[in-house]
């Protein structure tokens, strides 16, 4: 009987001893199920800029938009600001995603642990539609673009990288491409 209590007693010790790894492994679920529904709002989002209809309700009322121009007056974007942004260049622009959407995890600012943030590496033809005295002319630009997220699952703020300046010049016959 004494050691069926000792042992009674080991197991009723070790099994109410708290794995530290628990939390890890929580924190780990949230955020993977956190990446999945934001990878959903973010193939939401190239589909809407591709068909010019962006839903812009995924966007954070505190949303900002990095500006990475060459020149940029400016280092960000409010979202009203570039909803008049992206109503010009719709305007202007023919945008066609012409590589296959592979999202990726992105992680948290000034760390390495994955945040549910979602990034991307999408390869664009961006096509400058014919006039009556101009021909059309398109080029592809490969970007780098990532999604931040707030807690409530809308994007808070978000960036693209590349040669927008290049394109833009090849495209209004100012250079030509590169092969």
């Amino acid at each position: 009987m004494k050691i069926l209590l000792s042992l009674l007693s080991l197991i009723l010790m070790f099994g109410s001893c708290k794995n530290e790894h628990d939390g890890d492994h929580d924190h780990a679920a949230a955020v993977a199920a956190a990446f999945k529904v934001n990878s959903e709002t973010v193939m939401a989002n190239l589909k809407g800029w591709q068909e010019e209809n962006l839903d812009y309700s995924m966007y954070a009322d505190d949303f900002y938009l990095f500006d990475t121009a060459f020149g940029a007056k400016k280092d960000s974007l409010t979202l009203e600001e570039m909803k008049a942004f992206d109503k010009q260049m719709w305007a202007d622009y023919d945008f066609r995603m012409v590589s296959e959407v592979v999202l990726l995890p992105g992680v948290e600012r000034g760390g390495t642990k994955p945040d549910g943030s979602v990034r991307h590496y999408p390869l664009w033809e961006v096509t400058l539609p014919a006039t009556d005295s101009t021909e059309a002319r398109s080029a592809t630009i490969q970007l780098y673009e990532s999604f931040d997220f707030n807690k409530d699952g809308k994007i808070v703020r978000q960036q693209a990288y590349g040669d927008f300046t290049g394109l833009m010049m090849y495209l209004h016959g100012q250079g030509e491409k590169m092969e």
